[in-house]
């Protein structure tokens, strides 16, 4: 099945099949990264912006390096030195960048359907690097790539998500990805932050950790948002370590080779112990390794679907 959208803005866009297209083109490209010259010319030529309105480390990094090893060029815009800080709109920033005659921009933003906006209007590609609190698609890419590795299938796997899911967006891309390719998905959190009729996404959802944890094959941890707590609404940090925090003590309770994730940053101390992040069954690191590969895939079907499409114009 040939890759058509010039966009990639969520998993809840896509199909079955498209997520497996992505998940098959990056296990191709992973080999790339083992070279001694890591680099292929698939985007010779090409020009991809980076355009992040947050902070960012890992997916802007990521982003750049699976950009460059596809031998297209990479800028990176940072938004507090932009004419953003002059009142420049999204849409008019976009249009100009198109005018630049770039050919991607992966495009992080505060305001949820901020990408979705700007795809509508740009001829160009545009890829989501995180939008508000609604999706984050190429980390739960890269999430599923990894447990597919791992464990050889994502299709009856019981998957944990445990931490702030009200306010993730990656949470709510591995909700759509990971229930699409036939994942067992239980949500764990405290109440006050599991939303409002979650269950219609076909997920299970708890309020205690060590029932979540029973049968995990894999515990994905997220980060708490304190910096988004209104009205002194969340746990303390200490409380929610001891009652949600996953320590070597609580995995021990779990399945032997559970694999723990976390999409960073970590918080140790606070949804994480040092000693769970850095042992045996975590595939932290991974993930990040992974995420080049993943991203290097999304980034050679947008290009092509777009060249494509321009073709049969």
């Amino acid at each position: 099945m040939p890759w058509t959208k010039k966009d990639l803005l969520g998993l809840e866009y896509l199909t079955k099949e498209e997520i497996e297209l992505i998940l098959d083109t990056a296990d191709s490209f992973k080999e790339v990264s083992t070279r001694e010259i890591k680099k292929v010319p698939a985007l010779r030529g090409k020009t991809a912006v980076n355009l992040f309105y947050e902070p960012s480390t890992r997916t802007r990094v990521s982003f750049e390096v699976a950009a460059k090893r596809l031998s297209a060029d990479v800028i990176n815009i940072a938004t507090e030195t932009s004419s953003v800080r002059k009142g420049e709109t999204l849409i008019d920033t976009g249009k100009n960048i198109q005018a630049l005659k770039a050919d991607i921009i992966i495009m992080r933003h505060n305001c949820s359907g901020a990408a979705n906006m700007l795809a509508r209007t740009l001829d160009i590609s545009v890829v989501n690097a995180g939008d508000g609190w609604h999706e984050h698609p190429t980390q739960a890419l890269l999430d599923i790539f990894t447990l597919k590795e791992k464990l050889g299938k994502i299709k009856g796997l019981n998957v944990a998500i445990v931490g702030d899911i009200a306010h993730s967006r990656v949470a709510r891309s591995n909700i759509w990805g990971l229930t699409k390719l036939g994942a067992n998905v239980t949500l764990c959190a405290p109440e006050m932050l599991l939303p409002v009729e979650i269950e219609k996404t076909g997920v299970k959802t708890s309020s205690n950790i060590d029932e979540a944890l029973k049968n995990a094959d894999a515990v994905n941890v997220l980060r708490m948002q304190f910096e988004r707590d209104e009205g002194a609404a969340f746990p303390e940090q200490l409380d929610y370590f001891k009652k949600f925090g996953i320590t070597e003590e609580r995995l021990a309770k779990a399945q032997k080779d559970i694999l723990v994730m976390h999409p960073g940053p970590i918080n140790r101390g606070i949804e994480i112990s040092s000693g769970v992040a850095d042992g045996a069954n975590s595939v932290i690191l991974e993930q990040v390794t992974n995420g080049i590969a993943v991203r290097m895939a999304v980034l050679f079907l947008v290009a092509q679907a777009r060249e494509a499409s321009e073709h049969t114009d």
